[in-house]
């Protein structure tokens, strides 16, 4: 599998290096696979691949799993790749989030002030900035057809049981960190999250064949 030399930042780098040692059980690889073998189908008919993460409010897990998924398909190379995200319900993205992301090596600009801020993410120099902001997942800013929908949360996978558009619609939730807002774990809880995502979306770019 190629890495690109043009990819994410050197501090995102180092972050990923970390991941590679990290384990998947047996039980979580099989809910990825359904993601590897959609995006392996589409890398194979060299077609585009879009994928929306979804989950209730789009305030956390699922801005998390679109950023770390477009980073690992520039790190590894695998071009034509569009990650998105929305919710059941507009909120807006949590902040704990944005200060989360800086740390682990994302550069990250504020465009606006409003109850629902945009923001720009950044992965890597050359690279355009991911557009971060809570919206619903059908909102006219995310794919309307021919999407893979993942489904990050509980809450959202049980009371959208079909998404409109979606070629697939695949269930890989993750544990919500919200439930330690406001506690001295937060921080800690939010880079755990994060990064147990990033390890899961580098496993499935890892396993991608050209």
């Amino acid at each position: 599998m190629p890495v690109t030399q043009n990819g994410p930042y050197a501090e995102i780098i180092g972050v990923i290096d970390e991941l590679k040692h990290t384990d998947i059980s047996e039980n979580r690889k099989a809910l990825l696979q359904s993601l590897i073998d959609y995006v392996q189908a589409k890398v194979a008919e060299g077609k585009a691949i879009r994928i929306n993460f979804i989950c209730t409010h789009n305030s956390r897990r699922s801005h998390l799993s679109q950023i770390w998924a477009q980073t690992m398909a520039s790190y590894f190379n695998i071009s034509g790749v569009s990650c998105y995200s929305g919710g059941t319900e507009a909120t807006a993205l949590f902040p704990m989030v944005v200060e989360t992301l800086k740390k682990q090596g994302f550069r990250v600009q504020k465009l606006s002030e409003d109850a629902n801020p945009i923001y720009a993410i950044k992965h890597a120099e050359n690279e355009h900035p991911i557009i971060g902001f809570s919206k619903k997942m059908d909102d006219a800013f995310n794919p309307n057809s021919t999407f893979a929908a993942v489904m990050t949360c509980d809450s959202a996978n049980e009371t959208c049981p079909f998404v409109p558009g979606a070629e697939k619609r695949i269930p890989i939730t993750f544990e919500d960190p919200k439930a330690f807002d406001g506690t001295p774990q937060q921080a800690e809880k939010y880079e755990e999250r994060s990064l147990q995502i990033a390890t899961e979306l580098y496993y499935v770019f890892s396993q991608i064949k050209f």
